[in-house]
């Protein structure tokens, strides 16, 4: 139960202001069909994720538990850094002709690669190697969590958002997340 609580907090608060956040604004205001977009965006965070996921629990079966969890400690305080600095979304060409789905689904998939929260992802699989499914789920719930109020209510809620106040949050629960990762570990006797 750690691993789905930590995971969809982490990364639901991780989520807003983020480039995959922005493109649910763009998509629902150039495309209109949000559950069509939503169910995309599922798609996209689970395949995505689960991968993420997976890579972090190989990585934890082969690393040394001392060099594992300064690894997965380390990239826990780099996200809440990195958390620090807002994101702004590249202009991306939405085809119509594509099919809603499919394209919020590609979208989604490709803007997500190498963003804050597929690595955090890596990292709670790491941290969380024997809860996979509850770090996927968790993750998954964290992405729609942030999103799908974005593609239903659009910028009037961004507008009204505390996004600095919430990206500050979010760098803060990261960066707690490292440095316990690193304390209880040397303490414990545990890696991670």
């Amino acid at each position: 139960m750690d691993a789905l609580i930590a995971s969809t907090a982490l990364v639901a608060l991780a989520e807003i202001g983020d480039k995959t956040q922005l493109l649910s604004f763009v998509l629902a205001a150039r495309m209109g069909r949000p559950l069509a977009i939503c169910l995309g965006i599922l798609v996209a965070t689970v395949l995505n994720h689960a991968l993420a996921a997976w890579l972090g629990a190989l990585v934890a079966s082969v690393l040394s538990p001392e060099a594992l969890r300064w690894i997965v400690g380390l990239a826990f305080i780099g996200c809440g850094l990195w958390a620090l600095v807002p994101d702004k979304l590249d202009e991306t060409g939405v085809s119509d002709a594509r099919g809603v789905f499919l394209t919020a689904t590609l979208l989604f998939f490709m803007a997500e690669m190498g963003d804050k929260t597929q690595l955090a992802t890596v990292a709670l699989g790491a941290r969380f190697e024997n809860a996979y499914g509850w770090v996927v789920t968790g993750t998954t719930l964290g992405m729609l969590i942030a999103n799908v109020p974005a593609v239903y209510i659009g910028q009037r809620l961004a507008q009204k958002l505390p996004v600095n106040w919430i990206r500050r949050i979010a760098a803060g629960l990261f960066i707690a997340t490292g440095i316990i990762t690193l304390s209880v570990g040397a303490t414990s006797g545990h890696p991670v």
